[in-house]
């Protein structure tokens, strides 16, 4: 799932329209230096900026024609409160000049290493466990079965349900940690969903494995936490037998076997 993952080609800060780089200097002071990111998904630019006032911001921005990708970059603006323990905070909202955008705190720091013999685990756990602290009353997020509703069995929607509020999306590329203190920032919300506490730091376990940590050191870090311990057997093996259906929808059998594999070993202690 994180192998080959595909870069999009980015606007940088020159290209965009001038309005728009008139509205984010209006605000955030005039931009002296700007850098391309060009890892990652869904936005057309990725910049970070840094302005006259000395201060560096990270710009996120999606055209206004891509309505899939407003509403994920909308629902990150929105929820930005609520996360705001583990996540930059938004300083700035623009939509001007066919784009929307948003300014987020800058995080000098690095993707995660979740590989073998990484020292950031720890700091992965603690960012994970002060997730599990937002209700999902919170924000208000689509349950976690809206998410496989073509794949579900009679039955599994009620046994993805909970009061968590999830991000369903721990790959290293969404977790920074910070260079001077080594601090997890977990990043991306366009995507949460309510459901068992246990969710994100299972999927983060299997991103694990998936960067070349074996299964059973993978299972061993996720048994520190409690919400997996007292997980339900029941709604564990729902939630891998439909994470696989959909990945084998998505990609057929073949392709998806890798993946599916890795999830089928949530099971190990479930069964």
């Amino acid at each position: 799932m994180l192998k080959g993952v595909p870069v999009i080609e980015r606007v940088d800060w020159e290209a965009l329209p001038a309005g728009l780089r008139g509205a984010v200097e209006e605000q955030a002071g005039r931009v002296t230096a700007s850098e391309v990111v060009a890892e990652g998904l869904n936005c057309a630019a990725a910049l970070v900026l840094t302005t006259d006032q000395g201060e560096r911001l990270f710009l996120k921005g999606v055209r206004d024609s891509d309505a899939k990708a407003v509403a994920a970059l909308d629902c990150e603006a929105r929820i930005n409160g609520v996360v705001r323990e583990v996540c930059p905070t938004v300083h700035h909202r623009f939509r001007t000049g066919g784009w929307f955008c948003l300014a987020f705190a800058f995080i000098d720091g690095r993707h995660a290493d979740l590989g073998p013999g990484t020292g950031d685990l720890a700091a992965v756990a603690v960012a994970l466990r002060r997730m599990q602290t937002f209700g999902a009353g919170s924000f208000p997020a689509p349950p976690l079965a809206d998410q496989f509703t073509s794949y579900l069995l009679p039955g599994e929607a009620e046994l993805l349900s909970g009061t968590a509020l999830l991000h369903t999306d721990t790959n290293p590329h969404n977790i920074m940690i910070g260079n001077g203190d080594g601090v997890a920032h977990v990043v991306d919300w366009a995507m949460p969903a309510t459901g068992p506490a246990w969710v994100d730091p299972a999927c983060t376990a299997v991103r694990l494995m998936e960067c070349g940590q074996s299964p059973a050191d993978a299972l061993s870090w996720l048994g520190t936490f409690t919400s997996w311990r007292h997980a339900d057997p029941k709604s564990v093996e729902a939630f891998v037998h439909v994470t696989c259906r959909h990945w084998t929808a998505r990609v057929g059998e073949r392709g998806a076997e890798p993946s599916n594999a890795r999830f089928r070993h949530l099971l190990d202690l479930r069964c």
